[in-house]
């Protein structure tokens, strides 16, 4: 695939745009389907920087194709497809400001629940854990180091921020909102997609260390898989051939950003800094490298 100009932000005349998320921006395509577009947004620290990462929109956008039809035989998803011909006409008059990063998805109630599933303990569970030796509610062994593997992988949900950060809850919590019915399903089938998903990776060279997931109702009730899933930016990837538990960790996701803005003067407020043209190419590199990795061929 070309590579085609880098993305920030997206407007068409014809389709109303129903919420503009951090990468996403989200569009009506009809009373039953939206329309998803995975901009070269990036963000860290919960704020969005003003430089864009090229492909990055179009990286998520496949590899999250990749894993729908993959994992489908665990959970139904909301996508619809990926090819412009198959889009409503709205859409296709955009050609290409739409090419590889856009997703045709059924429309859902969506439940107001990120479901992480951890394998390995490391970002705000590591925090977490060094804190209070739990994550989430789960007692965890004494003596981890950072980035060790856990005993086995554990489920630990979070509220969804639709600015600022989302907050880790317990299970608990979880079924005081969504019900102990949905909370169990949501919590057995989140652990079953990243065990499936991380074994898979494993044979490809990469570690999933943790993810999230999210959920919606469809029309007839069922549960399924929205949004993203298991991309550089909902997961952390690690090279598995350098892992080396007791410190952080190299990787294919945005921790290389997070780890470039820590040495900047920055409080961590809008509006975030600009990002190096070697530092934004080298998180392209990054994201390029774990869609080549995981799927087999380059994009």
């Amino acid at each position: 695939m070309t590579a085609t100009k880098p993305v920030l932000e997206t407007s068409f005349s014809d389709l109303k745009l129903m919420r503009r998320g951090k990468v996403r921006d989200v569009y009506e395509a009809d009373d039953a389907h939206l329309l998803i577009v995975a901009t070269d947004r990036i963000s860290a620290f919960d704020c969005i920087l003003p430089t864009p990462i090229a492909r990055k929109g179009e990286v998520l956008t496949a590899l999250s194709r990749f894993w729908f039809g993959k994992l489908g035989h665990i959970v139904p998803n909301h996508l619809v497809t990926t090819q412009l011909a198959e889009m409503p006409e709205a859409a296709r008059q955009y050609d290409e400001s739409l090419r590889g990063r856009s997703m045709l998805v059924r429309r859902t109630d969506v439940f107001p629940i990120e479901c992480v599933v951890r394998g390995y303990i490391t970002g705000s569970g590591w925090k977490d854990y060094l804190r209070t030796g739990e994550v989430c509610g789960h007692q965890l062994p004494a003596g981890l180091t950072e980035s060790e593997q856990l005993p086995e992988p554990i489920f630990t949900p979070s509220t969804k921020a639709e600015e600022g950060h989302d907050e880790n809850i317990s299970e608990a919590r979880m079924s005081e909102i969504l019900g102990e019915e949905v909370t169990g399903i949501l919590r057995d089938i989140s652990l079953r997609v990243y065990s499936e998903a991380s074994e898979y990776a494993r044979t490809r060279g990469i570690i999933i260390a943790d993810t999230k997931f999210e959920f919606g109702r469809d029309k007839d009730g069922r549960i399924i898989l929205i949004d993203e899933v298991l991309t550089p930016d909902s997961s952390r990837f690690w090279p598995a051939d350098q892992y080396a538990p007791g410190k952080s960790q190299p990787s294919f996701d945005k921790q290389f950003v997070r780890d470039y803005l820590e040495t900047l003067d920055w409080n961590k407020q809008p509006p975030a800094p600009p990002l190096p043209p070697e530092i934004a190419q080298a998180t392209t590199e990054r994201y390029l490298e774990a869609y080549r990795l995981l799927v087999g061929k380059s994009l």
